[in-house]
C-alpha cells in the first residue's frame, strides 16, 4: 500500500475547536499505541534496507519532536508571528542512538514529554485558541487545533512506518 510522504501532505485549516478534545485524545493515547505495538517484540527488531530508521528510531524521533510541538503550540497561545522551524534534517534523531535504549526506556520518554504538551492542550483557553501563527514550511497559518492535528497525524505516520517495519520483520 503507498503511503503519501510526509512532506508532500497538506493541512487544512480547521474551523471547529470543539473538534479539539478527540483530537487531544488521540495524542495522548500514542504513548498507549506504541506500547500496544511494540510489547511483545523482541528488542533486536531492526529496520529494513529500504526505510534507513529502525523502529527504536521511529519511537526516538516522536520523543524527539515533543519540545518542538510544545514550543509552537506557546508561540500561538502567545501571538508570534511566525512559528519556530523544525531541523527538516532530522539530525537530533539520527544523532541520539536510540537504539541502544529499549523500547519500554523509550516509549516512558516519550509518554513523560506527551503528557506535558497534553496538559498545555488542555490549558488553553477559549480566546486563546483563536490565536495564529505561520507554520514556516507549510506557509499557512495554524490555530492550537491545527498543530494538535498535524501532531496526531505525524504521530500516526510514524506508528504506520513502525507498522509496516513490524510486518517487514515478520515475513
Amino acid at each position: 500500500m503507498k503511503r503519501t510522504e510526509w512532506f508532500n501532505r497538506q493541512f487544512p485549516a480547521i474551523a471547529d475547536n470543539g473538534l479539539l478534545p478527540g483530537i487531544i485524545e488521540r495524542i495522548e493515547g500514542t504513548p498507549a499505541r506504541l506500547q500496544s505495538k511494540l510489547g511483545p517484540l523482541k528488542e533486536n527488531v531492526v529496520g529494513s534496507e529500504n526505510h534507513p530508521w529502525s523502529i527504536k528510531m521511529e519511537v526516538g524521533h516522536l520523543a524527539d519532536l515533543e519540545p518542538l510541538w510544545y514550543e509552537r503550540m506557546e508561540q500561538i497561545r502567545s501571538g508570534v508571528r511566525e512559528l519556530k522551524p523544525a531541523d527538516l534534517t532530522n539530525r537530533k534523531t539520527f544523532e541520539a542512538e536510540h537504539d541502544k535504549f529499549s523500547f519500554a526506556q523509550l516509549i516512558d520518554a516519550f509518554r513523560q514529554q506527551r503528557e506535558k504538551f497534553v496538559l498545555l492542550l488542555r490549558s488553553l483557553s477559549d480566546h486563546e485558541l483563536e490565536h495564529a501563527s505561520l507554520h514556516p514550511r507549510l506557509k499557512t497559518p495554524m490555530r492550537a487545533i491545527d498543530l494538535a492535528f498535524f501532531v496526531a497525524e505525524h504521530d500516526d505516520h510514524h506508528l504506520a512506518r513502525i507498522q509496516e517495519l513490524i510486518f517487514l520483520h515478520q515475513k
